[in-house]
This record gives structure tokens, C-alpha cells and sequence, in this order.
């Protein structure tokens, strides 16, 4: 067998379940994507919330830069639109691989005052995180605790 077609045949092997994946797909692409959008964007809270919760619980030392950049990360990602991550139909009774409820669409009102609440909490957070540890500790609650409220009422459980 030519280096040439052994080639092709890793990629082909290689390429099949994506194709097949792809294929069995029946979500809407636009739900898929406003999907994507929310998760990709919740991660990158965890994210940032990960590296605050490990300074404020003494696993990394604090250190006064990144606890300032990861606040200012969580305002900034609070204050972006998200309005087209939560369309009808996105449910996880609706499809498969989220845990947002259905709840959500019927209480809008309330997940913008969620939104509201994350969103005065991360100002407070990014204006001391980068004081001092006891600043950043301070602060840590009252974001953890916008975002728990949301996520109890508004996201299945693991």
C-alpha cells in the first residue's frame, strides 16, 4: 500500500464517526448554536470563577493582577447580550445536551433580575478583587451566590 493511500484511509477512518455524528443530528443548527453559544459562555465563568475560588480558598496564592483580570472577565461577560443563547425550543426537554429548563421561557422577568443580580456582584468584585485577598474573599460570595440562584431554579441538576 502507497504512503498516498494509507493516507487517505487514516482520514477516512478518522473522519467517519464525525460524519455519522453529523448526520444523526436532527437539532434545529440555529438551536445548536444558540446552545454552544450559552455553554461556551458558561464556561468561560467557570473558568474565571476557578481561578478566584482557588486564591480565595488558599489553593494558588493571591495574586493581585490575575484576581483583578478574572474579576474584570466575569463583568465583562455578565454585561454581554445573551439574548440569543436562550431561544425557544433550546430546553433540555426539548433536546438533548443541556440542562437548562423549560422554566426559563416562562419566567423571563426573573432570570433578568438573576442576570441583574450576577452582574452588580461581579462590578463589586472587579472593583476589589485586585486589593487584597481579603477583598477578593469578600466578594466571591455575593457573585457565587448569583449565580447558584439562577442555576437552582433555572438548571437541571447533575
Amino acid at each position: 500500500m502507497t504512503a498516498t493511500l494509507k493516507v487517505l484511509c487514516a482520514t477516512l477512518a478518522l473522519s467517519l464517526p464525525a460524519t455519522i455524528a453529523s448526520t444523526e443530528s436532527h437539532v434545529d443548527p440555529a438551536i445548536q448554536g444558540a446552545i454552544t453559544a450559552r455553554q461556551s459562555h458558561m464556561r468561560l465563568y467557570a473558568h474565571n470563577l476557578g481561578a478566584l475560588g482557588a486564591m480565595a480558598r488558599g489553593m494558588v496564592e493571591y495574586d493581585a493582577e490575575r484576581a483583578s483580570a478574572a474579576a474584570s472577565n466575569l463583568l465583562a461577560l455578565s454585561q454581554l447580550s445573551q439574548g440569543s443563547y436562550w431561544v425557544p425550543g433550546s430546553d433540555n426537554s426539548s433536546v438533548e445536551g443541556t440542562r437548562a429548563l423549560p422554566a426559563i421561557w416562562a419566567n423571563i422577568p426573573d432570570v433578568v433580575e438573576h442576570a441583574a443580580a450576577l452582574t452588580a456582584a461581579a462590578e463589586s468584585l472587579a472593583a476589589s478583587a485586585g486589593t487584597d485577598l481579603a477583598s477578593l474573599q469578600a466578594g466571591m460570595g455575593a457573585v457565587g451566590g448569583a449565580c447558584g440562584a439562577c442555576h437552582r431554579a433555572y438548571r437541571q441538576s447533575e
